[in-house]
């Protein structure tokens, strides 16, 4: 079969499909082999959110989501020289017959004439899309009618190059954000599938901070130093949903972010050693960071962050959250020394050291009522709110006295309320 000739694309995910088909097209008639064919692509459009020709963006996927030395060196960077630029058409060509396959004169072969047909105009319930946002979506979908179109080879890895240099490859070039799991002692790193669409700009108010932000950010895209950053203050004023909208914001510049929690904090160096090899800058994420004192795990992050003999890598950053600027709990003995603690001053030092070890540090404090107000009156406006200003404030101020008080959360869930009764 010519899947098995490939060099470069032969460990694709999913591969049955491809086989299946292959040996459909290449074979004897087989009845039960068409229709499972046919399940598997009714399966596929399910999962994804694809449309059109399902066996075209079945390939595209696997040419876009293949991990090997070919697509890794084209990774953000498109077009590359060398041996790899000419070899990789061998498998391109084998491709492209792939996307001539002849599907009428296949189903003709079986004795059916409809139901592999329609999935080559397929069109979708818009419930789909589990896997993949929707402008990844649109974008597999565009290069799918692309490569299907191509007039020779090498204007078929021309259109591929641009993606690869434009998303990248794998897990990485198709995703905004991933978590770490484990997986009998192999760390993996997994997709995070829905992210909440936020926007710097849904956050009102916050003008210093999020600028600060924004300028780390894109000094560190930029190759430029750039610091870790701790981004702190009390609870409900928009520290997470920052860090949201700046991978949301800055994703197709090359940013990905992987969340971190403290149990994994033993895992850092691991993972790091998984990054620093790929092309993309990478953001680890730490929500809500702060220990108790009987907790040591904050000693493996200060190593990470700073202090270890190996020296971070420079597409790697921590962004971290916290309700609190001491991140490790302290106590009235740690300033007296009736713990017992001969050297309390050492003591303190060492819990106040890992807030140190981030370069920048950017506040989030509640807003003052005027602020509150200015918040809940812009968001109104975004969301079409029908409703007198005064009137407006008024229901505001009565609702955060019940709901947490002063905050930018409170201000958007108050909104969130109103749109719910419109």
């Amino acid at each position: 079969m010519q899947s098995e000739q490939f060099l470069f694309y032969r460990d694709s995910k999913d591969f049955e499909l491809l086989e299946n088909m292959c040996a459909l097209v290449e074979g004897e008639p087989n009845e039960a082999l068409f229709y499972k064919v046919v399940s598997q692509l009714y399966k596929y459009a399910g999962e994804n959110g694809f449309e059109g020709n399902l066996w075209h963006c079945y390939l595209t996927e696997l040419l876009v989501y293949n991990e090997n030395p070919y697509t890794i060196s084209c990774e953000m960077r498109g077009h590359v020289e060398g041996t790899l630029n000419q070899a990789v058409l061998h498998d391109f060509r084998i491709f492209r017959d792939m996307f001539a396959y002849d599907i009428e004169a296949l189903e003709k072969s079986i004795g059916n004439t409809r139901d592999m047909t329609i999935l080559t105009s397929y069109k979708g319930t818009g419930k789909e899309a589990i896997k993949y946002n929707k402008h990844i979506v649109a974008e597999i979908n565009a290069l799918a009618v692309r490569l299907a179109s191509t007039k020779d080879v090498e204007e078929f890895k021309s259109y591929l190059d641009e993606f690869y240099g434009k998303y990248g490859v794998g897990v990485f070039g198709l995703h905004k954000a991933f978590r770490v799991e484990h997986d009998k002692d192999v760390l993996n790193i997994n997709p995070i599938f829905n992210i909440a669409v936020t926007s710097l700009d849904d956050l009102v108010g916050y003008d210093i901070p999020k600028q600060k932000l924004v300028d780390n950010t894109e000094a560190f895209l930029n190759g430029k130093k750039a610091n870790n950053c701790l981004i702190y203050g009390e609870s409900g004023t928009g520290k997470s949903s920052s860090i949201r909208a700046i991978i949301n914001q800055y994703y197709e510049s090359g940013l990905r972010m992987i969340e971190v929690y403290k149990h994994q904090y033993k895992e850092l160096n691991d993972l790091i050693d998984r990054l620093k090899v790929r092309n993309y800058k990478f953001i680890i994420y730490m929500d809500d960071l702060s220990f108790e004192e009987f907790e040591t795990e904050y000693k493996y992050l200060k190593a990470v962050i700073e202090g270890g003999l190996e020296s971070k890598p420079d597409n790697v950053l921590i962004y971290a959250t916290s309700n609190r600027r001491h991140l490790v709990k302290e106590t009235f003995n740690d300033k007296d020394g009736d713990g017992g603690d001969i050297h309390k001053n050492e003591t303190v030092q060492e819990k106040l050291s890992l807030f140190a070890r981030f370069g920048v540090s950017i506040y989030f404090g509640r807003p003052e009522k005027r602020e509150f107000n200015r918040i809940v009156t812009e968001l109104a406006k975004k969301y079409n709110i029908d409703m007198p200003e005064d009137e407006l404030v008024l229901k505001a101020n009565a609702w955060e006295l019940q709901h947490g008080g002063l905050s930018g959360r409170t201000a958007r869930q108050f909104v969130d309320y109103l749109r719910g009764q419109q």
